[in-house]
């Protein structure tokens, strides 16, 4: 492994070189051509990469063969559809003759999302199990083609992929982002696009957090007030806004298309502001509070005394059941600090066993442990590293008891941190998060007397009171993103600083290419632009 370690910085300086020659449209310089990227140093690293051969080339007669199954036609005509732009090449998607980039499903011949890249002369081919690998496959190919092939006209090439042969899978099931659409609410649009700039980098999970005190963002037929009132407004008094069914259907859609899961949260009994201004009834003393447009947070409860708080939950939960394909719903359960232990405790009770009558599984955040989270759920850890102990071994035993665990702690991976003092979005309660500090820790390692085997995954939220647009979403995103994402995708042994913040810095011309606005941080060595 060692010696691994050292053909990684060896290539990453290698890699290094070639990019500060390589110009910010992703080309190489005129009269020049530029080596093929080397098949490690891509994000998330891989898990096996043996490099050797000459590369493979895409040219104009290059078609795309796939097997004939929707699962690799969709691959098919989504790689399609990515490469025609800058080529200017028609790129069939055929199920039968020839075809120089094969796209494969072999049933049962890798594990889950797995995938194996092969690169010749001759021909590319992308064998996967499923089709969720077969799309994570076409990501690494993405990424080792010429950054300029992110471009909607058309670009000179060459466009050419390194020999040899990628096999890889994923470390971690869960790995994820979430994206708080309360605080600030974002458009249809404005989700699909951080789709795509997710899928680019393996996540699987996309978490909306979709209400909470400042908005309640998805319309529920039962309770007709709640999204057109209560989703009236966000932080600092703007229009807010929120999704109708059809919208959220489109969303759910459209990250299905890109192999990720929709995991809603309607977060309570705390941060439910906007639900207790749109029904009187909520409140435990029957008056409506106004709607609230500040950031602070813990002041707001559902009254757990009430039957018909548990008639209001049971009607969310199944409109919002039925809408979402996925496993997993999400109630929040943090910052309850207006709602007493006890009241936390029965309520929790109460509302788990509504999420198993609808077929969800519960996710909540890691306050969850201080009742008793059902079989099955899910505790997202959100502490930090300085977290007390007791609170630690708290969530520890929930897990020792077979309570899974997914990994966000708010001082390595929260991306509305601030990068620094300067930075000027984002919050800093939970300290200054450096992209060093996002990468360069260990999620099966990270909280004491938490078994391995009980860590799902990790996910990078995003919560939104600064934010007001999509160039803040990707400010604050990129660069720390990637390095989220190959913590739950590759291998503990690959995670290298060292090497990595040299693949970071090659991923820059490829987000100029995608129109991405990024932080360029100081602490990983940039190409000129």
């Amino acid at each position: 492994m060692r010696q691994h370690h050292r053909t990684l910085r060896l290539l990453g300086a290698l890699l290094l070189a070639a990019v500060a020659g390589t110009s910010a449209t992703g080309a190489a310089p005129a009269g020049r051509t530029a080596a093929p990227t080397p098949l490690d140093q891509v994000i998330p690293a891989p898990v096996s990469v043996e490099p050797g051969g000459a590369p493979y080339r895409l040219t104009d007669r290059s078609r795309i063969r796939v097997t004939d199954s929707r699962g690799a036609r969709e691959a098919g005509e989504y790689l399609a559809g990515l490469l025609r732009p800058s080529t200017g090449y028609r790129l069939p998607v055929v199920t039968g003759g020839g075809g120089d980039i094969r796209l494969r499903i072999v049933k049962g011949a890798f594990p889950a999302e797995g995938y194996r890249l092969d690169s010749g002369p001759k021909r590319l081919t992308i064998s996967a199990g499923t089709p969720a690998g077969l799309f994570h496959g076409v990501q690494t190919l993405r990424q080792l083609l010429p950054a300029a092939v992110e471009r909607d006209s058309r670009q000179p090439g060459p466009w050419t992929v390194a020999g040899g042969t990628v096999t890889d899978a994923p470390r971690y099931a869960w790995r994820g982002a979430m994206l708080d659409v309360s605080r600030h609410f974002f458009t249809v649009a404005q989700v699909e696009r951080y789709i795509d700039q997710l899928a680019l980098y393996k996540i699987n999970k996309l978490h909306l957090h979709l209400s909470d005190d400042q908005g309640w963002r998805i319309a529920i037929d039962s309770w007709p007030r709640l999204a057109p009132y209560g989703g009236s407004t966000q932080v600092g008094g703007g229009p807010g806004g929120f999704y109708t069914k059809a919208d959220y259907r489109r969303i759910v859609r459209y990250a299905a298309s890109r192999h990720l899961e929709v995991v809603p949260e309607i977060d309570m009994p705390g941060h439910t502001n906007a639900a207790l201004a749109s029904y009187a009834e909520l409140n435990c003393d029957g008056v409506a509070p106004p709607l609230y447009t500040g950031i602070e947070v813990g002041f707001s409860s559902l009254c757990a005394g009430k039957d018909i708080t548990y008639d209001f939950v049971d009607d969310v939960v199944r409109e919002l059941a039925a809408l979402t394909p996925g496993r997993y719903l999400h109630i929040g359960g943090d910052e309850a600090h207006s709602t007493s232990h006890a009241d936390y405790v029965r309520f929790m009770e109460r509302v788990q066993p509504v999420v198993a009558k609808y077929g969800k599984s519960v996710v909540g955040w890691h306050q969850l442990t201080g009742a008793t989270p059902a079989p099955g759920a899910l505790a997202q850890y959100w502490g930090l590293d300085g977290t007390g102990a007791a609170e630690k071994e708290r969530v520890a035993a929930a897990a020792r008891a077979g309570t899974g665990l997914v990994l966000s702690p708010a001082d390595r991976v929260y991306l509305d941190m601030k990068y620094d003092a300067s930075t000027p979005l984002g919050l800093s309660w939970a300290g200054y998060v450096d992209v060093r500090r996002s990468y360069d820790w260990d999620p099966g390692a990270y909280l004491p007397g938490v078994p391995a085997s009980v860590v799902k995954g990790v996910e990078a939220p995003l919560w939104s009171e600064t934010l007001l647009t999509s160039a803040h979403i990707e400010y604050m995103a990129f660069p720390r993103l990637p390095g989220v994402a190959e913590l739950g995708w590759s291998p503990a042994a690959t995670h290298d600083w060292d090497g990595y913040r040299v693949r970071l810095a090659a991923q820059a011309p490829r987000w100029d290419a995608l129109g991405i606005g990024y932080h360029r941080a100081p602490q990983v060595p940039w190409p000129a632009r």
